[in-house]
């Protein structure tokens, strides 16, 4: 019988929980004394130098956000305090799973990262093109990301790590129906939606919260490559999306996003039948419907790819008063590994860097590292509180305190009962698809299912047919004709 070996910690320490956060109740926050999460994500942060681990190859231009609509109702934050207020941004645009010199047309996830220099500090929104993502839980995010990378025998990409990877996390199934469909190879970066996918809180001036997903809408309408074109797209031009961004900008045609929200009250989120915090699900328009915000104008590109684009470091935990938080587990874990990822590549101090700094005050006792570049705060104090300086706490921007829902710590499974439908979603959105679409989402499954081999191969592909038909026979019945897989025998069991 084959030996096993055991799971344990970088330190040797064996451990049991290596897919569930822990957390205060099956839907509550992480706790910051889960260790293993920690150490799996700062491990992953340092696996690459000097390139971003994640999002490597990216765009960016700088604009402005005009706000619209009056949301005051819901948010006291400032940046949306009056309509025909102007905010300066910079908004960057990324593949996923590619390295830096990776073509910006292949088949992946759009990074769609904002950052709001607003005047009570930065507002980053760090998100994607698509409303959802493959995974619920932070800890399976490097494993995810291995799977998307290189195989470490081979140093080639592997569509057998993808579709194993994915076929055993059924919760992937409405992130991947996305991405196998026309929305997976977008037209450059102007026509296509932006998510902040996570969800958000909002808190007004009386302290109350409400829950908040952002979606981008672009105003250029939505324009995708076939497979087939951004296949000959990346023959003929690897950098097409940046290419595009910055001559229409020069042009003067510049692109521009309505940026619209949903809102959902902390009562509602208590009894809603989709867990609103679950990153793999949306939150369907018919019941929560999008309300207009603002629009996203660019209008500038950098005058230096590397200090404005390189460097730009963008981080979900960036909020502002006014936006929180919410038990997202995927956004609680990037609260810490985001600004954890950033001091590694770019140092302690990366938010003196130009593109990173907040062009109003910054207040604190952060003292001395690699690149200090602000004065270091001369001969003032390096401690709180002292009798010398001036620097006072500012009782007005005191957040309302959380209600939990339980007080038992533990490892919930994140696909117990009533978080375990995987299919629904990802049925519906192929049921909403044209036609054309729908033969388009198939051949792209059909193409890159080809690619699995090995002595698992058939073991992953009728894995994953599983879930094609779970969430709608029909497509799961045009990927198994499409592979050439005979699925009676199976139907007869």
């Amino acid at each position: 019988m084959k030996e096993h070996n055991k799971l344990t910690t970088a330190s040797g320490k064996p451990y049991v929980e290596n897919e569930d956060s822990q957390s205060v109740g099956p839907r509550g926050p992480l706790l910051l004394q889960d260790f293993i999460l920690h150490e799996k994500m700062a491990h992953f942060n340092r696996e690459r130098i000097p390139e971003r681990v994640v999002h490597a190859k990216g765009s960016a231009a700088f604009g402005t956000f005009t706000v619209t609509h009056d949301i005051t109702k819901y948010t006291k934050a400032k940046i949306f305090s009056n309509i025909g207020k102007e905010t300066k941004l910079l908004l960057r645009f990324s593949t996923v799973g590619g390295e830096k010199g990776s073509a910006d047309t292949e088949r992946d996830p759009r990074g769609f990262a904002l950052k709001f220099y607003t005047e009570d500090g930065n507002w980053d929104l760090v998100g994607n093109n698509t409303p959802v993502f493959f995974i619920k839980d932070p800890k399976k995010f490097g494993d995810f990301i291995h799977t998307q990378k290189r195989d470490p025998y081979t140093n080639l990409k592997s569509p057998t790590m993808m579709w194993d990877f994915w076929s055993l996390n059924p919760e992937s199934l409405h992130q991947v129906t996305t991405l196998m469909s026309d929305r997976g190879t977008p037209y450059g970066y102007r026509h296509m939606h932006g998510f902040g996918s996570h969800t958000f809180s909002f808190i007004n001036k009386d302290n109350e919260r409400f829950y908040v997903k952002f979606h981008m809408l672009t105003k250029q309408g939505i324009k995708n490559f076939t497979d087939a074109e951004a296949a000959e797209m990346k023959s003929k031009d690897m950098d097409f999306a940046q290419r595009d961004l910055i001559e229409n900008i020069d042009k003067g045609n510049f692109p521009r996003w309505d940026m619209k929200i949903q809102i959902m009250t902390e009562a509602e989120s208590r009894t809603y039948h989709i867990n609103p915090f679950d990153l793999t699900k949306v939150w369907p328009h018919g019941d929560y419907p999008l309300i207009d915000v603002g629009v996203i104008e660019l209008n500038k590109n950098p005058d230096n790819y590397f200090q404005d684009v390189e460097q730009a470091a963008f981080a979900p935990a960036h909020v502002v008063d006014g936006i929180g938080y919410s038990p997202d587990k995927m956004l609680q874990g990037r609260l810490l590994s985001y600004p954890d990822a950033h001091r590694y590549r770019l140092g302690a101090n990366y938010e003196q860097i130009p593109v990173n700094r907040c062009p109003f005050a910054t207040n604190n006792y952060q003292r001395d590292g690699q690149m200090r570049i602000d004065g270091n705060g001369g001969s003032a104090p390096n401690y709180f509180p002292n009798s010398f300086d001036n620097i006072v706490v500012d009782q007005s921007y005191k957040e309302p305190a959380w209600t939990l829902e339980s007080n038992v710590a533990g490892w919930y499974d994140r696909n117990a009962e009533g978080e375990n439908d995987h299919y629904t979603q990802p049925g519906n959105l192929f049921r909403l698809l044209e036609a054309e679409q729908q033969k388009n989402l198939i051949s792209n499954v059909v193409g890159a299912m080809s690619g699995i081999d090995g002595p698992k191969r058939m073991e992953i592909i009728n894995r994953q047919l599983c879930h094609w038909f779970r969430a709608d026979p029909r497509l799961g019945m045009g990927i198994a004709q499409g592979l050439g897989v005979d699925v009676d025998p199976a139907m007869m069991k």
